[in-house]
């Protein structure tokens, strides 16, 4: 009896837990990715920050973070309002090894005033790749904190006496006033719930006191409510404007900030995000009155670069889980790896990773060189809207096939994926929806014609295609809302594969051949990829012993 399979203690044919990697040292992708950006990865410390974040200890964090999530504290014993956020210690020891290696501000490092360029965006953006995969949701505050300093530093006075907090290395968690901090995190406040992505719509009032302002009314989304100041969108006496709204007023007094809850989200969990109210909350202005959606934008653009990195990233993890489950798992007397059809998948999915964390991080160069070089400017200016739109809308369909690889064990709660999964929608949901990136598109290529065609033009000869390969008349000059979704996925493409094509000329010739041309497909695994199937899956993980 007790040589009966079945009293078996441990349960057979099952792949080993995906912990003790080096989230850098084994993705190829990113490591040819980060070398493309110029990036030292020795310099920068990636190999070490590869290691910590695959570790068993932050793998779990990123489960319970997510298994506890944080909870809305209104009131005291006593009955006093409180509106303080409560988090499970998980996500402090990820908030504290994120902002160790400066996830949330590390762009800002070399800035001065008077114009506080950004730089070493691509490095910042290789840790919050791998930082991703193992806890998504802390990422939120960061990137909007890194992204901050970018709508600050339209008043230079404000920018000039946060920076050295927003630059601070040692996380601060403790509810008190900015100025006592060692560091501080920044969030943001835009929609209200009868406007969303119309913020002219907005109706919070911002009224003049003396050299500040009073901001009254209600956000329907403030992320995230932990932070220690938020950049919000009011209606000043001159327009829609920005201001900075602290959390304690310059008395050292609680600010009139009160949450009404928390939004019980698909995912995400580990973040906090709430339904505000302000009553006569003390607030800075930020830029000039009128002036709030182009002052604010400045930040939004950065955010969306993380979108698209962190879709990335938790693409690569989603396919490194399937790869480890199909090396592992023998099905029909063979492992699942060495069967046709799970090469085809996989190696397609490995081919969409590629093209997506090559996209990601060609756009995070194109921020670093943006302020020295027009034409990199103009690459980030109509790539960034069309980027998030391919690569955040790409993830959840890529992770739910990934987890298909793992059978029912990839549906199972105890396994990353049905996390992850839960997760990536929001990355193409917020700072803008797929038709707002697609519309985004349109008008920065109406509004710059010919640095749009300039653009295009270098991305089809890098890719050896004609001119025509991508119809600007068409697809973007013609200003057709109803193909701009078509444009918008076109583009995105056509500069996925000529990220791909500074390295990699054969990967780049399947993604041309597989998503640029010919016939069309709806799932992953269809495609002919050129006689690149096994290279791409030799990529995804290094063999097994």
């Amino acid at each position: 009896m007790r040589d009966d399979p079945i009293f078996e203690t441990e349960a057979p044919n099952q792949s080993p837990p995906f912990v003790g990697r080096n989230l850098f040292l084994e993705d190829r992708a990113l490591q040819d990715a980060v070398a493309a950006s110029g990036v030292a990865a020795k310099a920068e410390a990636l190999v070490e920050f590869g290691a910590a974040c695959g570790a068993g200890e932050a793998m779990e964090q990123g489960r319970l973070a997510n298994e506890f999530p944080p909870r809305l504290r209104l009131v005291d014993s006593r009955g006093n309002r409180l509106d303080q956020i409560e988090f499970h210690p998980a996500y402090h020891a990820w908030m504290a090894r994120s902002m160790a290696v400066g996830l949330h501000g590390s762009a800002w490092d070399h800035a001065a005033a008077p114009d506080f360029a950004p730089s070493g965006q691509a490095a910042r953006a290789a840790r919050l790749f791998m930082a991703t995969q193992a806890e998504s949701g802390h990422i939120c505050p960061l990137t909007m904190t890194n992204a901050s300093v970018a709508a600050l530093r339209a008043e230079p006075a404000i920018a000039q006496k946060w920076l050295p907090k927003i630059l601070g290395r040692t996380y601060d968690p403790a509810f008190r006033p900015w100025w006592e901090k060692s560091s501080v995190t920044l969030g943001m406040g835009m929609t209200e719930p009868q406007g969303g992505t119309d913020v002219r719509a907005n109706t919070t009032r911002a009224e003049p006191v003396g050299d500040f302002y009073e901001i009254t009314g209600a956000k329907w989304f403030l992320s995230a409510p932990m932070c220690d100041a938020f950049l919000v969108l009011a209606q000043a006496p001159g327009g829609l404007t920005t201001f900075l709204t602290p959390r304690f007023r310059p008395d050292g007094e609680k600010n009139a900030i009160h949450f009404s809850r928390l939004k019980d989200k698909l995912g995400n969990r580990s973040n906090a995000s709430s339904e505000a109210l302000f009553r006569a909350a003390f607030a800075e202005r930020v830029g000039p009155e009128g002036q709030g959606v182009r002052t604010i934008i400045e930040m939004v653009q950065m955010t969306r670069l993380d979108c698209v990195v962190a879709s990335a990233g938790l693409m690569r993890f989603a396919l490194a889980q399937a790869t480890h489950h199909a090396g592992h798992r023998r099905v029909f007397q063979r492992r699942l790896i060495d069967q046709p059809l799970m090469r085809a998948l996989l190696s397609d999915l490995a081919l969409e990773a590629e093209g997506a964390t090559a996209l990601a991080f060609r756009l995070a160069r194109a921020f670093d060189r943006a302020g020295d070089d027009p034409a990199e400017a103009a690459y980030a200016r109509l790539v960034t809207p069309a980027a998030k739109f391919l690569v955040c809308k790409a993830a959840p369909h890529f992770i739910y096939e990934a987890m298909e690889c793992l059978g029912g064990n990839g549906y199972v709660e105890e396994w990353p994926l049905a996390r992850v999964y839960r997760e990536a929608p929001v990355n193409a949901i917020w700072e803008g929806s797929g038709n707002v990136m697609a519309l985004d598109v349109l008008r920065a290529a109406a509004r710059a014609p010919d640095a749009t065609k300039d653009v295009v033009g270098r991305l089809n000869a890098a890719c050896d295609l004609p001119p025509e390969a991508l119809d600007l008349e068409a697809d973007l000059g013609g200003g057709a809302e109803r193909s701009a979704r078509r444009g918008c996925e076109r583009l995105a493409r056509l500069a996925a594969a000529a990220a791909l094509a500074e390295r990699h000329s054969s990967l780049a010739d399947a993604y041309i051949a597989s998503r640029l041309e010919g016939a069309p497909y709806a799932q992953y695994g269809a495609a002919d990829l050129a006689g690149a199937e096994t290279a791409l899956i030799d990529r995804i993980l290094p063999p097994l012993d």
